[in-house]
């Protein structure tokens, strides 16, 4: 019998990790793209869609590359790329980064940043 209820327990258990496990892709909040802490999602002109980032080192420290967990479900335009460590969001084939100066949920202080990076726009 305490076996019969550990499976049921154990089943029940797994059912509810499978149907949490799949998250979303960004989301669109105020006429742009932000992650799933609120922060605002760029493109940078100089990446190639499909094509490795070229914002590697400082860039990459000022510019974190938007990852997507394993559980994360790519959806219509957004679509998920090798990186460094693994999966990075990209938009329209294009890959996606937050931006170190923006503390806070809704910031967007890396829009047009030397004209090179852009808030990602439904």
């Amino acid at each position: 019998m305490k076996k019969r209820i550990l499976m049921s327990v154990f089943a029940a258990t797994a059912a509810c990790a499978v149907s949490t496990a799949y998250a979303d892709a960004p989301k669109a909040s105020n006429g742009m793209y932000v992650d799933s802490k609120g922060m605002t999602l760029y493109t940078f002109d100089k990446d190639s869609a499909g094509g490795p980032s070229a914002c590697t080192g400082g860039c990459a420290e000022a510019w974190p590359a938007a990852m997507a967990s394993g559980s994360d479900q790519p959806s219509g335009k957004w679509t998920t790329v090798d990186a460094s460590g693994g999966k990075q969001w990209a938009y329209d084939g294009k890959r996606v980064y937050t931006f170190k100066k923006d503390t806070k949920a809704g910031d967007m202080n890396g829009d047009n940043f030397k004209n090179m990076w852009h808030v990602v726009k439904p």
